[in-house]
Formats: structure tokens, C-alpha cells, sequence
């Protein structure tokens, strides 16, 4: 029993690193995964500041706007206006309020939208202000359940619109936003059929994606640079647009999130030093009650580095089995908690090795003092010692 409670100090404390920094791991691949699901050299133009889609009082942009990035910015690979509403969509008995998107073709490579059923509309689509739409998962499940919604006709809003594809389902982004309640249609459709604005700045989002290899950073100042002239604003006044960069979010929130293991990771391996510090205090214990012991040893000729050794062997031991001990612990502590946060399980030998390997040096450090005291008795009296 006490060898076990000896132990336990190492076992908390090695499970407790192992878990932290794994599932800190976890949760930074979890939300590059999630960031990643918005599309790839992504870059989005919004009105208003911040990360809302706009404010009623910003201006919107126009179709100029997205001409002039297109035909100005150097590394824009492709470009996509994006005019968002929250309207009503009724197929047969069954309604719901969802987002409805009007875009054009290149919005579902730039947003790396795939196809799970149908096609995407095309340019055709564009320009005939076809009256088609494409679904996301969730809208298609509420909707038509086991049915098939290619050919189906639905009304949104006013307008009937039959359903030419169904996207592939992303789940849940990085802010618990359902990516798969959403219907496409083309940007045309939605602002002559569906729309109420008259405004030549009808546009909510505009979704730019760069070259592959060319900083995004470099597109991102280019675009403000460009968006100032186009608005007109001058030294004095701060933008009324923001422009996002997919890929710097993904690189501030994984730094932020790496910040945070090591935090915790530190702070769970002070439970390592109080196991050593437990295992120190009860070799100590064992010295003092195996003195006879020790000293017998030393009358037959046991040498001093031998003893030194054994006591030395026994702390190893104990934090040796601690280690082991935790490490099977939090296997299944990470198992258990990354399923139920909904992270990736991402098992890492070297943070396995490294763990294991303090614990022993713990033994080691800890278990030093006392097998010295041990060894540097004077065997007269040691058998002595009542």
C-alpha cells in the first residue's frame, strides 16, 4: 500500500502531461481541420469591421468592385461575389428559414465546396438567371428526408427553384455554425428574383482565393489598398470594410492553442516533481526503518555503492512502474475525453518517451539522497539502532 501510494504521485503526474499535451494537439489539428473546411489560399472581403457580416450603416461592394480585384490584384487565382439572405424555403408541407447564397460557378472550388449529388450551376446559369439551386446537406435531410431532390421543386421566398445538386456535407465549423443549413443558387437569380436591392452595391461578401505559393499577405494589403481608392477614403478615415485572411486565423488560433498545451502541460508536470518529492520522503522512511538491515549488509562486507545501488534501484522502480502506470492511464483518458470533445485522438510516442523517461530521471534525482544517507551509515551503529 505504501509503494502504491508512492507510485500514485508519478501516475497522476505523468497522465496528467500525456493527456494535456495530447488533446491540446488535438484541438489544434481539430481547428485547422475546421478552418481548412472554408477553402484553401482563402481570403474573404466583408463589409462593416470585424468578422460580422457587415453593418447596416457600411457600404456594401458592387460588381465593379470585384471586376477591379480581379483585373488588379496580382495572385488572385479566382474571385466569387457572394450575396447572402436569411429567407423561408417550402417544399410540399414542410418549411424552414434558412441562409440562401447567390454566387457564381467559382464560389464552390474557391470555398472548396464538393458535389454529392447533380452538378453545380454553371455560367449558363449565371447569365440566363436560371432558376436553380444547389443544396447543403442539412437543408436536403429536413426537406426531403430518404427522397431524392435532384429534379424536386422548392419555393424560396417567392420563387420556385428546382434543385440541380447537393453539396457534400462539412458539419460544424469553427464557431459551432452548421456549414450544411445553406442553398446556392446563382447570384443573378437571387437579386433579380428573390431580392428586394435596387443598389448597385448589392454585394454582402466577396470570396477571393490566391495562387498557390504566393503570400496571402501580400493579396491582403494589395485588396484594402485597392478597396480605400474604390470607396474613396482618405488618409483620415479608417476602412469600413475587413479584409480576412483564412490563413493567418488558422496560424494565430494554432499558435494560441500550442500556447495554451504548454501552459497546461507545464503546470501538470509540477505533479511530477510532488511524486518525486513523495518518493524522496518515503525512501527516507525506509532507510530510517531498515537500518538494522543496512547494517548487517555492511558487516558482511556489503560495500557502500552497493547499498547505494539497491536503494537507488528501488526508487528507479517505483517511478519506472509509476510512469508506465500513468502512461496506460492516460491512453484511455485521451481516448475517452477526445471522443466526447469531438477532437482527433492524436497518439505521440516522443511525448510518451519523454514523460517516461522523467519519471525515471524523478527516481533517479529523488531517490539519490536517500540511498546515500543509506549508504554512508557507520555499520557499528546501524546494529545498534533500535
Amino acid at each position: 500500500m505504501r509503494a502504491f501510494l508512492t507510485m500514485l504521485g508519478v501516475v497522476i503526474g505523468v497522465a496528467a502531461v500525456i493527456t494535456m499535451v495530447t488533446l491540446g494537439r488535438g484541438a489544434t489539428e481539430m481547428v485547422k481541420s475546421q478552418i481548412s473546411k472554408l477553402g484553401s489560399n482563402l481570403i474573404v472581403l466583408r463589409p462593416g469591421l470585424g468578422f460580422s457580416r457587415g453593418s447596416m450603416s457600411a457600404p456594401q461592394f458592387s460588381k465593379a468592385d470585384v471586376r477591379a480585384i480581379q483585373d488588379q490584384i496580382y495572385g488572385v487565382k479566382s474571385i466569387a461575389p457572394v450575396d447572402t439572405h436569411n429567407v423561408m424555403v417550402i417544399y410540399q408541407q414542410i418549411a424552414r428559414a434558412t441562409d440562401i447564397q447567390g454566387t457564381t460557378p467559382e464560389y464552390f472550388a474557391i470555398a472548396n465546396w464538393k458535389i454529392a449529388a447533380g452538378r453545380a450551376f454553371d455560367a449558363a446559369d449565371v447569365s440566363k438567371q436560371a432558376a436553380v439551386c444547389v443544396l447543403g446537406e442539412t437543408v436536403r435531410k429536413e426537406l426531403f428526408g430518404r427522397d431524392d431532390a435532384i429534379g424536386q421543386s422548392i419555393r424560396i421566398g417567392n420563387t420556385s427553384a428546382v434543385v440541380i445538386g447537393v453539396n457534400a456535407s462539412k458539419g460544424q465549423g469553427g464557431f459551432g455554425e452548421d456549414l450544411d443549413d445553406h442553398i446556392m443558387l446563382p447570384i443573378t437569380t437571387l437579386q433579380r428574383r428573390i431580392s428586394s436591392k435596387r443598389s448597385n452595391q448589392n454585394i454582402n461578401q466577396v470570396m477571393i482565393s490566391g495562387e498557390d505559393g504566393y503570400p496571402s499577405a501580400s493579396i491582403v494589403a494589395d485588396v484594402t489598398a485597392l478597396m480605400r481608392e474604390q470607396r474613396g477614403l482618405g488618409n483620415n478615415l479608417q476602412n469600413n470594410f475587413t479584409v480576412i485572411d483564412a490563413r493567418q486565423i488558422a496560424e494565430a488560433v494554432s499558435s494560441s492553442t500550442q500556447v495554451m498545451t504548454s501552459l497546461l502541460g507545464a503546470v501538470a508536470g509540477v505533479s511530477l516533481l510532488v511524486g518525486g518529492i513523495g518518493i524522496m520522503n518515503i525512501m527516507l522512511v525506509s532507510v530510517t526503518e531498515r537500518t538494522r538491515e543496512i547494517g548487517i549488509r555492511l558487516a558482511i562486507g556489503a560495500r557502500a555503492r552497493e547499498v547505494l545501488l539497491q536503494f537507488l534501484v528501488e526508487a528507479v522502480t517505483l517511478s519506472s512502474v509509476g510512469g508506465v502506470t500513468g502512461i496506460l492511464l492516460a491512453y484511455g483518458l485521451c481516448m475517452n475525453l477526445a471522443k466526447a470533445v469531438g477532437a482527433p485522438f492524436l497518439f505521440d510516442l516522443k511525448i510518451n518517451l519523454i514523460a517516461f523517461m522523467f519519471s525515471v530521471a524523478i527516481g533517479i534525482i529523488f531517490g539519490f539522497m536517500p540511498a546515500r544517507r543509506a549508504a554512508a551509515l557507520d555499520p557499528i551503529e546501524a546494529l545498534r539502532h533500535e
